[in-house]
C-alpha cells in the first residue's frame, strides 16, 4: 500500500513541484471533496471515478459467530464508483 508521504516523494520527483505545494493541493480537494458531497451529494474526477452519498436502510443480519439475527439500523455511506478508463489501466494486462 501507497503511504501518504510516499505518494507526495513520487508527485515531488514527478513533477518537480515543492513536497509543500503539492500537500497543499491535496488537503485541498480534500476539503472541497468533503464539502460539495456534503451539499451536493456527487463529486466526479475524470479519469478517477466518482464519489457519492447513499443512505443504506435498515436491515437485519446474521452474527457470524452466533447465528443470531441482529437488526442493522440505517446509516449514510460515501461509495466510490472508478472510472473505465481507470479499470482499463490497471486491469489490461
Amino acid at each position: 500500500m501507497l503511504t501518504k508521504s510516499e505518494m507526495l516523494n513520487k508527485l515531488v520527483s514527478a513533477t518537480g513541484l515543492k513536497k509543500k505545494d503539492i500537500t497543499n493541493v491535496l488537503d485541498a480537494q480534500n476539503d472541497l471533496l468533503a464539502k460539495v458531497l456534503k451539499k451536493e451529494k456527487k463529486y466526479k474526477l475524470q479519469g478517477l471515478g466518482i464519489f457519492s452519498v447513499r443512505n443504506r436502510k435498515a436491515r437485519m443480519a446474521r452474527n457470524p459467530q452466533t447465528g443470531a439475527m441482529v437488526k442493522v439500523p440505517a446509516k449514510t455511506v460515501i461509495r466510490f464508483r472508478v472510472s473505465k478508463d481507470l479499470k482499463t489501466k490497471v486491469l489490461s494486462k
